[in-house]
């Protein structure tokens, strides 16, 4: 069964180093996982029983489509109205424990490696049933809808029913973990999982539009980002602006795994928010 890094809260001894990877730039930013304690936690309004680190928001200047959440549900903890944002839709990816997803009455019980789709203005309910703490990916995103297009519905899997594509003459050291079609433009978002086999590479330095928010879920890797190389393990998150040069090596001894959001499928606006 695939492991997944979850916060470990707490603090630091009074004794520990303050010297840390975190860094903060006009392109990038890294949130190393020993950074994720007790302290930066936030309680969310109509949730009982919750915690939730965040992640990334939307700023002005830097990343500007999104919000991620990790959030951690005590036994019994959970949300009858999760949504504040008529306009946000979702996607929920369970790192660890148990919880039970009501959409539109229908029940739906995850584990580790779920993964659920919720677009905007879908009635949804959340809960934690088990009696040991659970943690989740939150990754919201206001929806832009396209003419001709309808809006996309909600829907539930996990992981191990999707399969790897790899990169072609990757030798299947690179590949993907697509739960939305490339070509299904009724969504302006993705939400994957990416894995490196040890010594797997994106080769070249990536240089896109999409933003990008990518949480380690597993192994190690050195990774590009703008002109700086950074090693990142399972449990960092790293938050790309638009156009941020990209790369990676993965560094074994086990392959190296993260859950990667990005905007796609949408005219460029021509004016400024």
């Amino acid at each position: 069964m695939t492991s997944y890094a979850t916060p470990q809260g707490g603090l630091p001894p009074q004794t520990a180093l303050a010297t840390t990877r975190a860094q903060f730039h006009e392109s990038f930013a890294v949130i190393p996982r020993g950074v994720m304690r007790d302290i930066v936690t936030s309680a969310l309004p109509g949730w009982s029983g919750a915690r939730a680190w965040v992640l990334a928001r939307p700023l002005t200047g830097f990343a500007e489509t999104f919000a991620q959440l990790i959030v951690e549900l005590a036994p019994g903890g959970g949300s009858d109205s999760p949504e504040p944002d008529k306009t946000g839709q979702a996607v929920i990816f369970v790192t660890s424990g148990d919880l039970r997803l009501t959409i539109a009455g229908t029940v739906h019980d995850l584990s580790p490696g779920g993964y659920a789709y919720l677009p905007a203005g879908c009635e949804w309910r959340i809960a934690n049933p088990g009696t040991a703490p659970a943690t989740f990916h939150w990754i919201r995103k206001a929806y832009e809808p396209a003419p001709g297009l309808a809006a996309p519905e909600p829907f539930v899997t996990h992981e191990a029913e999707v399969p790897i594509a790899y990169m072609p003459d990757t030798g299947a050291t690179w590949g993907t973990q697509r739960f939305v079609a490339a070509d299904d433009l009724r969504h302006d978002m993705h939400v994957n999982i990416v894995t490196f086999a040890p010594g797997g590479s994106i080769p070249f330095p990536e240089t896109h539009v999409m933003e990008h928010g990518l949480y380690v879920l597993e192994g190690k890797a050195v990774y590009l980002l703008n002109q700086t190389w950074v090693e990142v393990e399972a449990g960092d998150f790293m938050w790309l602006r638009a156009f941020c040069p990209q790369a990676c090596y993965a560094g074994g001894p086990g392959r190296f795994r993260y859950l990667l959001y990005k905007d796609v499928n949408r005219h460029p606006k021509l004016t400024l928010r």
